[in-house]
């Protein structure tokens, strides 16, 4: 039957044989799917990519060739639409031919497959000069590699856009990563199981210098770039260089079940190194979460659309650029916070500071009873001693740090045992070993903590100013804090635009618990007699 179907151009659209063209795949590689990570992109996301890229290229006027590169290519749906979306400016058969042979495709798939397809739609399409690789583009192509790498690398490309796997696990590969840690992922490599920024990283290693037209970068993520690692750790260090250096220009919040795989929401960036002035360290965010219609039949898990109406709306939202309920302008330190270790003096519920006593787990000595005095301050350690003739003393020692414990101990022992003519530390020692001893002692109750304290542009003496917010958020009495080496960086869509609903008067939700509590009565009644 599937045979005799009507795909003809009369019925279908475009967009509507793409979804087909799309399903199809999706069947037959959802196994792939599964365990790579991989998610055909809509056209319709594609085309929003390709949007906020801003193609430089008039067909009329360019006469200089651009590159387009993807490092997880796929079937080259997001390759053909970049290069459809500048064919579609032409208004002449000539201008058309300038698109086609100036405009330059690269790409990298690793799934054979996937490239297969790939290969075949371009040579379809006539793409004759089209430089799309098979391989792995997250490890570098050298003999000692065993799989093939990046066959890109070196290169340098005008415009890059992508849809890497979500949560790809690459630790199979991590040996042949690391080969790369000081170059390409200097800024950080993240934890196996989230290959993420290892793709953008690898694009922006290939972004062209400023003084030689710049590149843009838009790429398609899940929600874990925003926001997964802490201060220090490699998610958040590779934010910190990319909002340090100023290369994230955009993210756009897409609705959810866009995908036919899945239907988690995603997030498009928009990376550029020639940000016009106006955008200087400044990031915009735009939330078009609302911006979808239904489906009129789901496909897999895809049951929503974004129409070309609602890709415009996007698109003039970036382009306009001005603060609105649903864009936001940061300055790109707004995402930054100090994290910082602090100790407190922990209180009970009468606001009393608390004491607790613990079992001295190493021997009784000066030095270890030191170390402790310089963690705790003011300290009391209770000893329980038994004497080879099974006589037991208790010794309750107030240690300020003032005497070494050594001495304060030989004078108790020498009043316990008045017998013991000259105390010498050598006797001490002989007969302490004889003994039994166990010792304890009492100390503060110290909480060790992080606290993240937002950077404050502002703020003139940056110590004064953790000082005063710690002090401000913590009732306690601080002891010390200490600030981590750098800065760390989230992004957190959700919060800045969060608006608060007021919620239903109480009568209102009583109301409502009764009609449901009688609905449910009718029902039960209805069930007795059946």
């Amino acid at each position: 039957m599937a045979a005799e179907e009507d795909f003809s151009p009369s019925r279908l659209s475009n967009l509507e044989m793409g979804y087909v063209y799309e399903e199809l795949l999706r069947r037959f590689s959802e196994d792939d799917a599964k365990d790579t990570g991989e998610h055909f992109t809509p056209r319709e996301i594609i085309r929003i990519m390709v949007d906020l890229l801003e193609i430089d290229f008039d067909p009329a006027e360019t006469q200089e060739a651009i590159s387009i590169y993807d490092p997880a290519c796929g079937t080259g749906g997001m390759l053909s639409v970049a290069k459809e979306h500048l064919v579609d400016r032409a208004d002449t058969e000539e201008e058309a031919r300038q698109v086609e042979e100036l405009v330059l495709l690269n790409g990298q798939e690793m799934l054979a497959q996937n490239y297969a397809v790939c290969k075949a739609d371009m040579i379809i399409k006539g793409e004759t000069g089209s430089n799309i690789t098979h391989g792995n583009s997250l490890i570098p192509d050298i003999d000692s590699v065993q799989d093939d790498g990046d066959k890109h690398a070196g290169q340098q490309f005008d415009y890059m856009l992508s849809n890497p796997p979500f949560g790809v696990d690459w630790g199979d590969y991590s040996s042949d990563v690391n080969k790369l840690s000081k170059s390409r992922y200097r800024w950080g490599t993240p934890p196996s199981d989230n290959g993420a920024f290892l793709f953008l990283q690898t694009m922006i290693e290939k972004m062209k210098p400023v003084e030689e037209g710049g590149s843009k970068i838009t790429i398609l993520f899940n929600a874990s770039p925003l926001s997964n690692g802490d201060a220090t750790q490699s998610e958040s260090e590779v934010r910190r260089h990319i909002l340090e250096n100023d290369l994230l220009d955009t993210i756009v919040m897409l609705p959810d079940q866009m995908f036919y795989d899945t239907g988690i929401y995603t997030y498009v960036w928009l990376l550029n190194n020639k940000k016009p002035e106006y955008k200087k360290d400044k990031v915009c965010l735009i939330d078009a979460r609302d911006q979808f219609e239904k489906e009129s039949s789901s496909f897999g898990e895809k049951r929503h659309r974004i129409t070309d109406e609602q890709r415009k709306w996007i698109y003039n939202q970036f382009r306009n650029f001005e603060e609105s309920k649903k864009l936001k302008l940061f300055s790109t330190k707004d995402f930054a916070y100090h994290k910082v270790k602090v100790v407190f003096w922990q209180e009970d519920e009468n606001e009393e500071q608390m004491w607790v006593t613990e079992d001295l787990d190493v021997k009784l000595s000066t030095q270890n009873i030191k170390k402790r005095f310089e963690l705790y301050g003011d300290l009391r350690v209770h000893v329980d001693l038994e004497t080879p003739e099974n006589d037991f003393h208790h010794f309750d020692i107030h240690y300020e740090g003032s005497k070494g414990f050594g001495p304060v101990f030989r004078d108790l022992i020498q009043e316990t045992f008045e017998h013991l003519e000259d105390v010498k530390v050598s006797v001490v020692k002989d007969w302490l070993d004889k003994c039994t001893i166990k010792a304890s002692f009492t100390h503060r109750h110290y909480i060790v903590d992080n606290e993240y304290i937002p950077f404050d542009l502002t703020a003139g003496d940056k110590s004064a100013y953790i000082n005063d917010f710690l002090h401000s958020e913590i009732n306690y009495k601080i002891i010390s804090w200490e600030e981590y080496d750098q800065l760390g960086y989230e992004i957190l869509p959700n919060l800045y635009f969060y608006e608060y609903e007021e919620p239903d008067p109480s009568e209102e939700i009583i109301k409502d618990f009764w009609a449901l509590e009688e609905e449910a009565e009718k029902i039960l009644s209805q069930i007795k007699n059946l």
